[in-house]
């Protein structure tokens, strides 16, 4: 293929492009999906601190592969320098969009139906976009594919569609939290990146946004839950997404003083332990619900007791595996997500601890604006994170104990 392939348009690309290998993505994602391309122009910037800008022509053989090519370039802010305004067409059906819709990154982004762009409303990745009036004025959503509805107005095409990448520094220019430019760290000093976290959750605290954590069972294994119960306390935890396991085995841990059936305190197992957490299930729907169970004294300590009392939400969504599950669980796994979207406004930070699963369903849905940590022993967790779109997942290698311990030293001192 050639430059003179019947289908062709131009995209420019602006931000600290060498340093952070944006170009290059945007290359060979052309070639993947079948595409060529032509660098038109190259301007590097003169200054360190100065972006770059290239200005590239891409090709295809296919209007819609190179929609599709167009689409895919936008993960990394490549955007048409003539976009022209969207296309929209009716849903044919419920759950169904059109062939031709709109696949949504999770960057800030931008839909121009007349005259005026129009802001999407939290931006998510592997979405569409569905066009609605609010008060007699359009307003751009993303909607995933199992909510939307037969004759919805959905964007379809690449046309008329742009996005924002997050600002970035220049590679040594960072601030202060500039640890988030990586994407793994196993060897900086432990202390200072928790004293860096430490010091963003007060910021968005203070800025009036919320924080939002999700969490693995390790966090009861490892004896980390009086600390994350201090952090709880403290008003440095506004939303928990979690799975059964979880709350299963913090309950287990407050009732029985186990965790697997093992002693929390010795370190040994203790006679009929293996049963403590699936009695602990038992205890929590007889009483209805763990904040019924709360309300009533029978659960006492612990993580979700922490989170009924200081009336802070929990979404937590369960897997075929589980036990019970206790009677919060969603066992629906898209009502599951829909209430995990409800409790994504205001949130300004996202921390996820010893979780594999629920920490890459979390960042499928986060807008790529909102700055992430993964915390885990398994440094693959924060690569499949990064590996699925979260680029903006910075992750820490480390055992969960040690960090939510020197964390709530930071932020709660005892």
């Amino acid at each position: 293929m050639t430059h003179t392939a019947a289908h062709s348009a131009t995209v420019t690309v602006i931000g600290h492009l060498m340093d952070t290998g944006i170009l290059a993505r945007v290359l060979d994602d052309v070639l993947e999906y079948g595409g060529d391309y032509r660098i038109e122009s190259l301007d590097l910037g003169r200054q360190h601190e100065d972006e770059s800008r290239a200005l590239v022509e891409i090709q295809a053989d296919e209007a819609d592969r190179l929609d599709r090519i167009l689409m895919r370039v936008q993960i990394h802010g490549a955007n048409t320098v003539d976009p022209g305004t969207a296309l929209t067409r009716p849903a044919p059906a419920d759950g169904v969009f059109p062939d031709d819709f709109y696949s949504t990154t999770n960057l800030e982004t931008l839909v121009r139906l007349d005259r005026d762009w129009l802001r999407v409303r939290q931006p998510e990745m592997d979405c569409g976009l569905v066009v609605t009036d609010e008060g007699g004025q359009p307003v751009v959503r993303t909607v995933p594919v199992s909510d939307v509805k037969a004759g919805d107005t959905v964007v379809c095409g690449a046309h008329g569609v742009r996005v924002e990448l997050p600002p970035q520094a220049p590679r040594g220019e960072e601030d202060d939290f500039g640890f988030m430019s990586s994407a793994v760290s196993s060897e900086k000093p432990q202390a200072l990146l928790v004293r860096q976290i430490a010091e963003r959750m007060r910021e968005v605290k203070a800025a009036g946004q919320r924080i939002l954590w999700v969490g693995g069972p390790a966090v009861v294994h490892t004896g980390a839950s009086p600390a994350m119960v201090r952090l709880v306390r403290a008003g440095y935890v506004d939303v928990l997404f979690a799975g059964n396991a979880l709350a299963t085995h913090d309950i287990e841990s407050a009732l029985f003083g186990t965790s697997l059936g093992v002693d929390l305190a010795k370190g040994s197992g203790v006679p009929h332990g293996h049963e403590h957490h699936i009695r602990a299930i038992n205890t929590i729907r007889a009483a209805g619900s763990i904040a019924a169970a709360v309300e009533s004294g029978v659960l006492t300590g612990g993580v979700m007791h922490a989170m009924v009392q200081a009336e802070k939400p929990f979404v937590l969504v369960g897997s075929v595996r589980d036990d019970g599950p206790l009677p919060d669980v969603y066992t629906d796994v898209i009502e599951g997500q829909r209430a995990m979207r409800a409790q994504l406004p205001d949130v300004g930070f996202a921390i996820m601890v010893a979780t594999m699963l629920h920490s890459i369903a979390t960042g499928n849905i986060l807008p790529a604006s909102i700055p992430l940590v993964s915390v885990d022993i398994n440094p693959a967790t924060v690569t499949k994170l990064a590996d699925r779109g979260s680029a903006q997942a910075m992750g820490i290698i480390t055992d969960i104990g040690l960090f939510l311990e020197q964390l709530a030293r930071e932020l709660a001192p005892e």
